[in-house]
């Protein structure tokens, strides 16, 4: 299973541990996690189903290429590190 890491920012709002999650593409993990935390989904997606406009998603140090179906793949060994960008003075 893949290894998914949420941004410490997040952990203000929600228990967002480190966790291992299936799936073979970055939408089946995120799935399965927000299957355990549901509440996490509305902070990393939009209403339509793709990434909020400051969340990114890295795979292996790589940012995903597909924002809206997040269909990039992904492999049991796999580290996924999901970061909300923060703004504002």
């Amino acid at each position: 299973m893949a290894r998914v890491t949420f941004t410490p920012v997040l952990d203000r709002h929600l228990d967002v541990a480190t966790t291992s999650a299936a799936g073979a593409t970055v939408r089946e993990v995120l799935d399965s996690v927000f299957a355990a935390n549901p509440r996490l989904r509305r902070y990393v997606l939009e209403d339509h189903g793709g990434l909020r406009k400051h969340v990114q998603i890295f795979v292996n140090g790589e940012m995903v290429a597909d924002r809206r179906q997040l269909g990039d793949a992904v492999t049991g060994s796999d580290d996924v590190y999901v970061m909300q960008a923060l703004s504002g003075g």
